[in-house]
């Protein structure tokens, strides 16, 4: 059934904590949990029997609501296998699949401001939920399970030694090891803490960490690896000699990086260098998929190399839904959450710094490097986001305005529409005239999209010069606020 205060979006759900996000709603989330797996009850995968695993991050609560949503599933009698310590989600994931559980329940609200918290919930697979899971989960809301004679177990567990060796049997720690970089690290206050500098450290690698510290309020920031967030990492870089900056977002699933100037390395730069590098050095199999707000470089990189490109909506869970039924290469969406099949189905942002400095090694490249390799091959892409916070009236105006501009309509910074794509929000094609002065200029595009579970309409472009993105991006905000 339908909860007033309880919707899941694209990758979960998530509140402001003390409004929303109170005990008594983890607690239905929780038992909503516990029905579906009991409902499951014979499955495969998914019987109550192999237990339900749960993790949190550094918010502020997130080890009493993750101990709470626990006691709830534990009491409808499903096994508990608790983490006992601050956990990266990638890291319950992976113990999810590890143990053969039925699934799991990770406490966090990812790279939300500091007011916020959430529930994130991750399939047997050991990756976020499907939709269809996630849709029988709402369902359920609201609804009592019967309690067991005997609550089940609640074992506490570590998550962190079998993800970590993973991680480390993943990339070439022997190569960044003798790769003479140094790299600035910075974990945001969040999940990742100082799991890539103990690393590092390990392997003999230079570096320094900032803000490695677990603190709910994350001060100054939120814990999302953009700018303006991610300026403190690219001063850091900057001044210490680095060849890159490399930081994880606040439950550490989601990537981002500065190069060795200090400048921000946009997460569709970061997804064009790892792919771009696994096609050319590893050559793995599979199909490449990207949400429908990503880079178009993708797409001319994926032609180069004869692979197939697909694209899907937005949010994590359609390229799980795709790595489940299909031989998957790499998948990922606009705010740095990169997965790779072969690993877990699920963004792991300590992984893909592990493995960005595993290219800078290989190619003997700091990061800007690579980004301007790769900017001279395929034309220069940029890109630019902006969020506005505004009524949902204002926002499904503006969607449904957008929807009736016609090819042609010059409407946006005076470009003139190509072409309307609508497979998640409303995106335009535009007629630029700064790319006939370009080599092999990217395609200008720009997007509309409103959240669906918040007063937010996100604008996304990208062009061929920063200047143009700008451009359009201010020229969608007025259009947006025009009423």
């Amino acid at each position: 059934m339908a909860h007033p205060q309880i919707k899941f979006g694209t990758d979960g759900w998530r509140a402001i904590i003390a409004d929303d996000f109170t005990f008594a709603n983890v607690r239905t989330t929780a038992e909503a949990v516990a029905a579906y797996i009991h409902a499951r009850m014979g499955s495969a995968n998914e019987d109550r029997g192999r237990g339900l695993c749960i993790g949190y991050d550094t918010r502020f609560g997130s080890r009493d609501f993750a101990r709470a949503c626990a006691e709830v599933v534990a009491s409808t009698g499903i096994r508990v296998f608790l983490a006992n310590a601050i956990t990266p989600t990638p890291a319950l994931s992976f113990g999810v699949r590890e143990r053969g559980a039925a699934g799991g329940i990770m406490i966090t609200s990812s790279h939300n401001p500091a007011q916020w918290n959430g529930v994130k919930y991750k399939g047997w697979y050991g990756g976020s939920g499907k939709p269809s899971m996630i849709a029988e989960i709402e369902s359920f809301l609201g609804q009592r399970v019967a309690r067991a004679a005997e609550p089940a177990a609640i074992d506490t567990v570590d998550f962190l030694p079998s993800y970590l060796k993973a991680i480390e049997g993943f990339a070439d720690l022997e190569l960044i090891g003798r790769s003479g970089m140094k790299f600035a690290i910075d974990s945001m206050h969040g999940a990742g803490g100082t799991i890539l500098s103990e690393i590092f450290t390990r392997i003999g690698v230079a570096h320094v960490q900032i803000r490695s510290n677990p603190d709910p309020l994350f001060p100054g920031i939120n814990p999302e690896p953009i700018e303006p967030h991610i300026r403190a990492l690219g001063e850091a870089a900057a001044a210490n000699g680095c060849q890159a900056g490399l930081c994880t977002d606040g439950d550490a699933d989601r990537i981002g990086a500065t190069d060795e100037q200090g400048n921000f390395v946009d997460p569709h730069k970061i997804f064009s260098v790892l792919l771009s590098w696994l096609l050319r050095r590893k050559g793995w199999p599979g199909a490449v998929t990207r949400a429908f707000n990503t880079t178009k470089m993708l797409d001319r990189i994926c032609a180069k190399h004869g692979r197939e490109l697909i694209e899907h909506g937005i949010g994590f869970k359609y390229v799980v839904d795709l790595m489940l039924e299909r031989e998957i290469l790499m998948g990922g969406e606009e705010s740095g959450g990169i997965g790779l099949q072969r690993h877990l189905p699920e963004r792991d942002g300590l992984l893909n710094a592990l493995l960005l400095a595993n290219v800078m090694a290989e190619e003997g490249k700091p990061l800007g490097e690579l980004v301007a390799d790769l900017q001279a091959e395929y034309g220069e892409h940029q890109y630019g986001r902006i969020d506005l916070h505004i009524p949902d009236e204002v926002k499904n105006a503006a969607i449904a305005r957008a929807r009736a501009l016609t090819v042609g309509d010059a409407v946006f910074a005076g470009m003139p529409i190509l072409r309307q794509e609508t497979l998640d929000g409303v995106k335009f094609y535009l007629d630029n005239p700064e790319a006939a002065t370009k080599p092999n200029a990217a395609e200008t595009w720009l997007l509309l999209r409103a959240s669906g579970t918040e007063p937010l309409m996100r604008i996304y472009s990208e062009s061929c010069s920063k200047e143009s993105v700008a451009r359009l991006l201010e020229s969608a905000r007025t259009f947006a606020l025009a009423g």
